[in-house]
């Protein structure tokens, strides 16, 4: 699919590794609209790349409903989704004083990460397979954001780890299924990148983070993601799989 004049859809694009990508989209002559709870911030970088801003809430079909409409009237239908919004959480199973983790901590974890993506998913799909179909049957393009975490789940990572986990599960089937309406997907599982959530680190944590990855020994760059997130979009054969982009990296325990 070339992206450019394309609607798109960019979950948790208000910053870090969404934002990128909505800048990325942009660039390459996308009509972008950008969902996040942080409804400012997405009218701060909707205005700097010339797309609109939804405030969404993707575990509300409501409020996903919504933020559809408003872009479809803004930007036409649109045939690319970039799920990027997720939250994350440590927390032992067994906790310094003897107690059980919260099972609420857990639930809210997987509800944002894992329902949340499905939700928007399952919205967007049924929209895009009524349009009119592209060159080869293509309708559209549905990419979701895991992590290395989904494989290499560091202790007190349960929830997410649980949750990216199941997004890499889910990819196969979505695509199958989704194969009948030229509907395409796939996940990309980052490592660790320089998202204003790990630059509020110290700084000797980030450079020890840094000096973990085997190659190249630094952060991954946010634009690194979103340029590989639109070249699944370009590449009419990725379907069905997830990349990991990490530098080589496997986690350890702790």
């Amino acid at each position: 699919m070339n992206i450019q004049g394309q609607a798109a859809l960019v979950t948790g694009g208000a910053s870090g590794l969404g934002e990128a990508t909505a800048r990325e989209l942009a660039r390459l002559g996308a009509k972008v609209a950008v969902l996040d709870l942080n409804a400012a911030l997405a009218e701060k970088v909707a205005a700097e790349i010339g797309g609109i801003a939804c405030a969404c809430d993707i575990t509300q079909a409501d409020s996903v409903n919504a933020a559809l409409d408003k872009a479809e009237a803004a930007h036409g239908p649109a045939r690319i989704l970039m799920n990027v919004a997720g939250i994350g959480s440590a927390k032992r199973i067994v906790g310094k004083d003897g107690n059980a983790a919260p099972l609420e901590d857990f639930v809210r974890v997987v509800n944002v990460n894992l329902i949340g993506a499905y939700n928007i998913s399952r919205l967007f799909a049924a929209r895009c397979a009524k349009l009119e179909p592209m060159e080869g049957g293509e309708r559209g393009t549905m990419l979701f954001t895991a992590s290395v975490a989904a494989f290499d789940g560091q202790v007190g990572q349960q929830a997410y780890s649980a949750s990216k986990g199941g997004l890499v599960g889910m990819t196969l089937p979505m695509a199958r299924d989704l194969a009948q309406h030229g509907i395409r997907v796939c996940t990309i599982a980052p490592g660790l990148f320089a998202t204003p959530l790990l630059k509020e680190l110290p700084e000797p944590v980030q450079q020890s983070l840094a000096a973990s990855i085997p190659f190249p020994p630094r952060l991954g760059k946010p634009s690194e993601f979103a340029e590989l997130a639109c070249h699944f979009v370009t590449n009419g054969h990725l379907n069905g799989e997830v990349i990991r982009l990490d530098g080589a990296l496997r986690m350890a325990p702790r």
